[in-house]
């Protein structure tokens, strides 16, 4: 069996140390910002409610104390998981393509090359799945888009195009050629999980006149982000929600909301974020006023939002 070598594996392991330790940090941090009596909405609900200038409140600075933190909690999976593939994608193993040509045979029936095909490969894409909880799949694909092989191998099994040259995280990896985080992408049916990308270029070798010999993706696991937004202990009515850089929800503090698709591209707060600012406005979420804090969350090419919403109770 071909495993990745020492110095890849002993950044892994170091990186699900930091991952524990920085989880923790950021949750006591957030307990400690609505700390201080009762409820802390509750106690807030006054400076609110008379104020709509909410500059310099405390309420406000909450606010953007925990979406700061939860920016750079988030900020942080991503760049963990671009890390290890850019580590990984210099591999000897993972450079090299050695059935391309199968692809002519097999990539309308099988999605890619067979499953006992360039071992060495499912091997490190396999690795990094196991070790990185942020990752559900591994894949590569070949410079025009083909699929060439998926792990967990069940994920290719169930691919439903063939070709991925249309995806923003493929097109970017190529353009910027460097680690491109892709936008959120929505399922195309009910059974289906929103999920993005973090992909790379891959060259033949470290020589200068090397040439592209594919993209190496991680497929993000969106479920580890609800946790997390979940595990929260925020006041009735408040609500936490990731965006992708179009708008479209990424992760939801919501259980019941999770699963449904939403976009929050038209809220000001989220255009402002966008444009690199962070703060609180009032804004319109379902027909409903709303004080929302917002964060951008810069990270490799791109822009995700953190947005924490608080309703504003009548006068």
């Amino acid at each position: 069996m071909i495993k990745i070598p020492r110095l890849v594996g002993y950044s892994i392991a170091v990186s699900f140390f930091i991952l524990i330790f920085m989880t923790l940090t950021y949750a006591m941090q957030i307990q400690l910002a609505y700390a201080g009596g009762a409820s802390p909405y509750e106690s807030e609900l006054v400076n609110i409610n008379t104020n709509y200038n909410t500059t310099n409140s405390k309420n406000t600075q909450n606010n953007l104390l925990i979406t700061n933190i939860l920016a750079k909690n988030l900020e942080y999976h991503l760049q963990k998981a671009g890390a290890i593939l850019e580590i990984t994608s210099k591999l000897p193993q993972v450079r090299d393509v050695p059935y391309a040509n199968l692809l002519n045979q097999t990539l309308s029936t099988l999605h890619g090359i067979p499953q006992d095909a360039d071992i060495e490969k499912r091997q490190v894409a396999k690795n990094i799945v196991v070790s990185n909880s942020d990752l559900r799949d591994v894949f590569f694909i070949m410079p025009n888009g083909d699929a060439y092989l998926f792990e967990p191998y069940s994920t290719q099994q169930n691919l439903t195009t063939n070709n991925f040259a249309f995806r923003d995280y493929f097109q970017g990896a190529i353009k910027t050629n460097d680690v491109y985080l892709g936008n959120v992408i929505i399922p195309k049916t009910a059974f289906g999980f929103r999920s993005g990308g973090i992909a790379i270029p891959v060259y033949s070798s470290s020589e200068n006149n090397s040439h592209i010999a594919g993209v190496w993706v991680g497929g993000i696991d969106f479920k580890v982000f609800d946790k997390d937004l979940q595990s929260l202990n925020l006041p009735p009515g408040e609500r936490v929600v990731y965006t992708g850089y179009k708008g479209q929800k990424v992760a939801d503090s919501d259980m019941n909301k999770s699963k449904t698709p939403e976009s929050f591209d038209t809220l000001n707060s989220f255009k402002n974020a966008i444009n690199g600012q962070s703060g609180s406005i009032m804004d319109m979420v379902d027909n409903t006023k709303m004080l929302v804090t917002y964060q951008p969350v810069k990270v490799f090419h791109n822009s995700w939002v953190v947005l924490l919403m608080q309703p504003i109770p009548p006068k």
